[in-house]
């Protein structure tokens, strides 16, 4: 064996551990996806040259064959379902139930208190720090085999970190797809006439059951870790010291346990955790509630399904009845019809409801919905509620039938329903709707971020002809846009400098302003970082595209077939012709000793120095990253001019407050705002 070759070998598997568990667990990362690559593909380099350096637990082996079968899995001990409650009173009755047992009149032992994660429960064994096994909880002692796709969530550890690594751990844990992500590929699959998932837990679930790991690898499945079954070498006394044993070791656990001396202290956090619900980027239906104290536990014992020292409190449903008063039927910027059903107003969740999506045709039907129709609705984090099913014993006979229109309802075009699809899509690529949605999110915030040009303007520029593509937003003069409803020699100058700023963007910001079916921001950034320029990724052969890291072969297959579509290399010519020419780009480095190093950063309100992208940019380029809501684990809140409801929440949770100027002032930026 060559000796350098090894030692090579195994300081880049360390540091490769080393890294992925900054970026997928610490959410901390401290080299950018092009740096990590180039070490990935050094190691995958050597074990080639040398096979014998090949470990089942490299980071080069997290995707396997695919699998012909999946075999059962019999769990050392059971994995048990958790008693629910869902009353305060039930919450009292259960912790009276324990000093009942117990025979005392106080239990003197504090509550922990998690977040219940709506996912899929599974089960991953290391033995001598080495992932050996993962599985369902299936009906409790018996589970399905899903080794071959747990390996390939990055947040999980191939092998364990530390000094002091358990002989055997069987941890268990709860996988969960983020809502961002699940919202996602929701809408890839609508736009491909495919059948959406009817919520993250079902996609998780569904995800983990594929025969193939590199489908899965597509999919940014997490996994929180929260308890243990076997072990041995693994010694904690309390559920705050086993999520600090599990983190230490390199497992992913959640940061919102808190702990609690006190029922209704406790009852009191659970109410403001349901409050917060829909702020976590990931769905939660619940608080757990536990003993603390591991000793105490062993002595509670388990019911026959049930361990006795722990209580599942779940929140209230969003869900509410309603009558469907219309069914309307809306054009996205890709040429999909979407039935939307028009509600009588309905609270759910706090939010007053009018609009919920029956998604085509084959949902209407599979649902049996009908004008007139008492429907139960769901609001779970979409921005526009589903319909889950039919009060058909309210039915009064007057309700009508709803079919799907031939034609585009937008421009009367003929709708075409791609074989094995579900959805119907408008045949006129000249749409007006569809060129509505292709603006509007051409200059949406996470795309080129053109300031001034909002719903209601393009409206207008569609209706009067001044656009016909999205080109034809550089051809618009002072002249076209003084013509427009509340369009001002002001607004009009403060426009056309907006569009004139835009024709340097940031490459993976117009990437994504393209419109490419299944490249979302982060994907963009991938392919900018890679190919450095737009020529670069339109001139890729498919196999090129395919060997980048992240992007499978249909995202692939839709890049490729984009950039030879006629029609958009076109509009990429004039795009060109009109100056629009993206920066040369490179994945930014991350600077670990920042001024945000390590930090959760929020902005809130309008930022005069800089667009809100450009400064979340600098913070994750100077060591923090960013986080998307107020919660006990931010670290900081930037607040521009107006701000909102954020700035209330941090000062109640008592998150420390900057002004932009003083944001600026930490990256040593001499602008003021």
């Amino acid at each position: 064996m060559n000796s350098g070759a090894a030692k090579r070998a195994e300081e880049l598997r360390e540091e490769l551990r080393r890294h992925n568990h900054r970026y997928y667990v610490l959410s901390r990362p401290t080299i950018s996806d092009a740096e990590y690559d180039r070490l990935l593909r050094e190691l995958e380099e050597l074990e080639r040259r040398h096979p014998e350096l090949c470990r089942p637990d490299s980071p080069t082996r997290r995707v396997g064959a695919p699998v012909t079968s999946i075999d059962k899995v019999e769990h050392g001990e059971p994995m048990l379902s958790l008693q629910n409650a869902f009353t305060p009173e039930e919450v009292r009755e259960w912790e009276e139930s324990l000093r009942n047992y117990l025979r005392v009149e106080r239990l003197e032992t504090a509550f922990a208190a998690e977040p219940k994660l709506d996912g899929v429960s599974v089960e991953v064994v290391y033995r001598e720090g080495v992932l050996a096994q993962a599985s369902t909880r299936g009906d409790g002692w018996v589970g399905e085999d899903i080794t071959h796709n747990v390996r390939t969530i990055r947040s999980v550890p191939l092998r364990l970190r530390g000094a002091e690594i358990p002989a055997l751990l069987e941890v268990r844990g709860e996988v969960v797809m983020p809502r961002a992500a699940f919202l996602r590929l929701n809408r890839e699959l609508l736009e491909r006439g495919g059948e959406p998932f009817a919520n993250p837990r079902n996609l998780a679930s569904g995800t983990l059951k594929q025969f193939d790991p590199a489908l899965t690898l597509a999919r940014p499945l997490q996994i929180y870790f929260y308890g243990v079954g076997r072990t041995e070498g693994f010694e904690v006394q309390t559920q705050r010291e086993l999520l600090d044993r599990l983190s230490d070791l390199g497992l992913l656990t959640n940061r919102e346990f808190t702990r609690f001396g006190d029922l209704e202290e406790m009852l009191r956090a659970y109410a403001d955790l349901e409050s917060r619900r829909n702020d976590f980027e990931i769905e939660i239906d619940g608080a757990v509630l536990k003993v603390d104290d591991l000793a105490l536990r062993r002595r509670l014992g388990t019911r026959s399904r049930s361990p006795r020292w722990a209580l599942a409190v779940k929140f209230k449903a969003q869900q509410a009845t309603t009558r469907i008063k219309d069914i309307l039927v809306q054009v996205g910027r890709l040429g999909t019809l979407t039935p939307v059903a028009e509600l009588e107003p309905v609270e759910v969740g706090g939010v007053t409801v009018r609009r919920a999506t029956l998604h085509n045709q084959d949902q209407i039907e599979r649902l049996g919905v009908q004008v007139g129709d008492t429907v139960f609705i769901e609001r779970a984090g979409d921005v526009i509620p589903k319909v889950v099913s039919v009060v058909k014993e309210q039915r009064t006979g007057a309700e009508r039938r709803f079919r799907m229109p031939e034609h585009c309802p937008a421009c009367g075009a003929r709708a075409e329903r791609v074989p094995g699809e579900a959805a119907l899509r408008c045949s006129n690529r000249s749409c007006p709707a569809r060129l509505t949605g292709q603006l509007e999110h051409f200059v949406s915030r996470g795309a080129l971020d053109i300031e001034g040009v909002g719903p209601k303007l393009i409206a207008q520029l569609v209706e009067r002809d001044l656009v016909r593509g999205l080109a034809d937003l550089y051809r618009l003069t002072r002249e076209d846009l003084l013509g427009l409803e509340r369009m001002g020699e002001k607004s009009v100058q403060k426009l056309l400098s907006a569009l004139a700023g835009a024709r340097r963007p940031a490459l993976p910001r117009i990437i994504f302003a393209l419109g490419i079916p299944h490249v979302g921001e982060h994907v963009a950034e991938v392919l900018a970082g890679h190919f450095g320029s737009l020529d670069g990724l339109g001139s890729a052969e498919l196999e090129e595209l395919e060997a980048v890291k992240g992007i499978g072969p249909e995202v692939a297959a839709s890049i490729r077939a984009w950039f030879q579509n006629e029609q958009h290399r076109q509009l990429l010519a004039e795009l060109k012709a009109l100056g629009v020419q993206p920066v040369r780009w490179e994945a930014p480095g991350i600077d670990a000793a920042g001024p945000f190093a390590g930090q959760a950063v929020l902005f809130t309100g309008a930022l005069t120095s800089q667009t809100r992208a450009e400064a979340e940019a600098r913070v994750r380029q100077s060591g923090g990253r960013i986080q998307k809501s107020v919660s006990k684990n931010l670290d900081l809140l930037v607040v521009g001019t107006k701000p909102g409801s954020k700035l209330k929440q941090a000062e109640t949770l008592g998150v420390p407050v900057i002004t932009e100027d003083e944001f600026l002032r930490r990256l040593g930026d001499e602008r003021t705002s």
